[in-house]
């Protein structure tokens, strides 16, 4: 595996349901690749820019729960289409390695298959708001919903939604990345984080070269 298109930076994203250990893991990466002398910019979605957290807000507060469907896939592509162009981007162009915690992956497993929009319509939709960015790798935390919302204290409004459409999540990242295995590392994420750590580290510095 080689630097993608996205080069002379690289962009890895960590995906996967709640309570995965996205965070952790971005983190551990983060802070591995700057130990070794690299220009890392870790980031997050919904958010990254001013705007972004702004939209942020709003799609995570419970109080607005009852959001209409696709009003929530384009609040998700705005603060995208911002983040992309603001910091993303800008960042690959310096060579930086960019770490953001989720991406377009989950639009597509949320809002398009999980909501019923479309995994290629809610695509489609990222890729115009961010000029066709795609990750260079896409790390998927691979775990059951029941455990990983079990490790949420205070549920946002999208951790509020019922178990089932966690689990349609769920099948929804396998099934994204099973399109695409090339750019996609799918891991267990009831292992230990130290094992998951080192594999995620080891791909990396494949992707890195």
């Amino acid at each position: 595996m080689t630097v993608g298109p996205n080069a002379p930076g690289a962009f890895i994203v960590f995906e996967g349901g709640e309570g995965a250990g996205k965070s952790t893991q971005a983190a551990a990466l983060a802070e591995l690749l700057q130990a070794r002398g690299r220009s890392v910019v870790r980031t997050r979605e919904p958010g990254g820019t001013p705007a972004a957290e702004a939209i942020r807000a709003i799609l995570l507060d419970p109080a607005f729960a009852g959001l209409d469907d696709r009003a929530e896939a384009l609040l998700f592509a705005a603060a995208r289409g911002d983040h992309a162009q603001r910091v993303i981007r800008p960042a690959l162009r310096r060579g930086d390695v960019v770490v953001c915690d989720r991406f377009m992956d989950s639009s597509m497993a949320y809002q398009g298959i999980a909501r019923g929009l479309g995994a290629d319509v809610v695509a489609n939709l990222s890729l115009w708001a961010t000029d066709g960015l795609i990750p260079d790798l896409t790390v998927v935390m691979d775990i059951d919903p029941q455990v990983g919302l079990g490790r949420v204290s205070s549920p946002d409004r999208l951790e509020s939604e019922p178990l089932e459409w966690h689990r349609r999540v769920r099948e929804g990242f396998v099934e994204i990345a099973r399109r695409d295995p090339r750019r996609y590392l799918v891991l267990d994420a009831g292992r230990p984080p130290e094992d998951l750590a080192t594999e995620i580290a080891q791909v990396v510095d494949a992707l890195l070269g």
